[in-house]
Order: C-alpha cells, then sequence, then structure tokens
C-alpha cells in the first residue's frame, strides 16, 4: 500500500514526498499557530496510519508553516466547550497521535522553525529526532493557565532529566533552541537558513542504513525502555539475533570481513 499525498492537498496539513522514501508532513495552519485542533489531529492520525502501512517509507519529517511550529491545543476551543466528555475525547485523541508517531516503524524527524508550546512541545519530545533553528523556542506552557501540561509531560520526562522537566512543567517559562539541545530535547540546532540543510543531513544518515535495522532497532528502543535491565537485555539480545539473520546484516558482516562498502539490498 502506498502512502497517498493527494488526499492532503487541502486542509490544515500538507503532505509531500521524494524520490527516497521520504515523507515530509507540514502543519499548515499558521493563523492557528498550527494548534492540535479537530481537523489537525484528524489528519496527523490519518497520515501515520497510511505511512504505517506504506514499507517504501524511510524517513518521515515533520515541519511546520508559519511563525510557529505548534502552539499546542487551543485553549479558545477547550473555553468553549466546558465539558469533561469533549476534554477527554480531545486528549485521548492527541494521545494516539503522539502513540502513533511513537509506534511508526520509521524514524520521525521534527523540523522545528519556530514556537513549540504545550502539546506542541509534546509533538516535539515525541519524534525520534528533532532540529531546531536557533529561532525557536519551547514551553509547557499550559501551567500559566492554569492547566498543569500532563499529557506533554509523558514524552519530555523521556528526553530530559527529571528536574529540568518538572521546571519546565511547574513553571511555563520558554527555553531557547541551545538549552533545548544541552538538555536533550533537541538533536541539532541550525541558523534558520541552514535549517533545511540541517535536517537533511541527518535524513541522509538514516537513508545510508538498511531500513529493516532501522525499524527493528526503533522498536526496540521503544519496547526496551518501558522494562527492567533483565528483561530489555533477552528483549534486545533476541532482536539482533533476527536482525543478523536479514540479508542485509549478512551483506554487512560480509563486507566488513572483505574490508568493502556494504552493498544493501533494501535501500
Amino acid at each position: 500500500m502506498t502512502f497517498d499525498i493527494t488526499e492532503f492537498a487541502e486542509g490544515p496539513l500538507r503532505a509531500a514526498r521524494d524520490g527516497q522514501g521520504v515523507v515530509t508532513l507540514t502543519l499548515d495552519d499558521a493563523k492557528r499557530f498550527n494548534a492540535l485542533g479537530d481537523e489537525m489531529l484528524a489528519a496527523l492520525q490519518k497520515a501515520l496510519k497510511g505511512i504505517a502501512a506504506d514499507e517504501s517509507v524511510r524517513v518521515v519529517v515533520l515541519a511546520a508553516n508559519g511563525r510557529a511550529f505548534c502552539a499546542g491545543h487551543n485553549l479558545k476551543d477547550m473555553a468553549a466547550h466546558p465539558e469533561l466528555a469533549f476534554y477527554q475525547d480531545l486528549f485521548a485523541r492527541c494521545s494516539r497521535v503522539m502513540l502513533g508517531i511513537h509506534q511508526l516503524p520509521v524514524p520521525v524527524i521534527a523540523r522545528v522553525q519556530g514556537m513549540a508550546t504545550a502539546a506542541g512541545c509534546q509533538l516535539v519530545a515525541q519524534c525520534d529526532l528533532a532540529v531546531a533553528s536557533s529561532e525557536a523556542s519551547f514551553a509547557t506552557s499550559g501551567i500559566q493557565y492554569g492547566l498543569f501540561c500532563s499529557t506533554p509531560s509523558v514524552p519530555l520526562v523521556r528526553n530530559v532529566p527529571a528536574k529540568v522537566a518538572m521546571e519546565m512543567l511547574l513553571t511555563g517559562e520558554f527555553i531557547d533552541a541551545e538549552t533545548a539541545r544541552q538538555q536533550g530535547l533537541v538533536n541539532r540546532v541550525a541558523s534558520p537558513d541552514q535549517l533545511d540543510a540541517e535536517v537533511d543531513r541527518l535524513v541522509q544518515a538514516i537513508l545510508s542504513k538498511p531500513r529493516t535495522a532501522v525499524a527493528m532497532g526503533k522498536e526496540l528502543v521503544r519496547r526496551q525502555r518501558e522494562m527492567g535491565v533483565e528483561a530489555a537485555y533477552q528483549l534486545a539480545g533476541q532482536t539482533m539475533a533476527a536482525n543478523m539473520m536479514d540479508a542485509d546484516a549478512q551483506e554487512g558482516a560480509r563486507a566488513f570481513a572483505e574490508k568493502r562498502k556494504p552493498v544493501w539490498s533494501k535501500g
């Protein structure tokens, strides 16, 4: 099944793909700072489902248009629906999107060109990798409005040290891109005019590796983080053994022994 980018020609989310298997999803609701409203969440869920079923996809880049990467949920919409059922449904749908990124068999790279707040910061933290513009900024700012960023805390505490996460969650204060890099929220920082080039360097580094090994590795990291050490080692050993049975891993071992560059069969 091939992911159909034409389904995203209109609406708050745009999709594009190149000839290398790289899909770019672009949040395109700049007037609302790319907030995670009903339409955006539905579009993201649909896109992630389509990508998961397409074995030709190698990498996903999550980008945005406008001054903000993503401002999280729209508080005006939330204030207009003071109903527990509405809030439970909203956060459940947002969590499904985050889990969709988490469970996707290919790496997801956040391309952060601007502000990422609350669930927008959660979106960055949930991606496997992140490259930020030097002009980007990050905050879990819900506490400023009386709302502790509970769901954003889930990936945040899995990215940065606990006390750093708690300071962000309890104060709602912004950190700049370089601080985010130092604390582990993003991998790389580039000037605005070099942001795409830096993202592409990371993409190309992934594309040069076998898809099977990358997919198995992502799944292993996802599962073993939730395990005790003994169980994690057992799973890791089983995964590596299965990985070694793959044709590309066999080719890699032969290439090492023969002192040559491996030729991957699956891209």
